[in-house]
């Protein structure tokens, strides 16, 4: 099974851990990138959106549109709100944290600044989130 991610991520040092992390763990053959939150709306209701993503790893801190405010859309729509999303942030912040899972956010991680531990920590989201977890979100 082909798994989608989408990942929301604006560094691009994370963005390339990430992706390589999914790679060698086997996941996520077809991970699409937005680099903004406005980017990752349009990936999701724009006219010209693909399948939805089977989970959606969203940093808080975007240019454009704020993380926050995509995850309160994402919930917010019949057609998206059983996607998984997984907060994964440089935020540590309690109000950060209390306002993702107060807006139905699935998970919130506080991105790892070690690389080898960065990579460990998106390898376990793929682990539990594509390969563990059932969703409804798509067949």
């Amino acid at each position: 099974m082909s798994h989608r991610v989408l990942l929301v991520e604006d560094n691009p040092d994370d963005l390339e851990l990430a992706r390589l992390a999914f790679e060698r763990g086997g996941f996520a053959r077809n991970v699409d990138v937005a680099r903004d939150g406005a980017e990752a709306l349009d990936h999701l209701f724009g006219p010209a959106a693909p399948a939805p993503p089977q989970v959606v790893l969203l940093d808080i801190k975007l240019p454009l549109v704020d993380g926050i405010d995509v995850l309160r859309r994402i919930k917010a729509d019949p057609r998206t709100r059983h996607i998984p999303v997984v907060m994964l942030t440089s935020s540590a912040q309690d109000r950060d944290l209390h306002a993702c899972y107060d807006l139905g956010a699935n998970s919130y991680i506080v991105k790892p600044v070690d690389m080898e531990q960065f990579m460990s920590a998106v390898n376990s989201i793929g682990l539990y989130w594509l390969g563990l977890n059932l969703t409804d979100a798509h067949s």
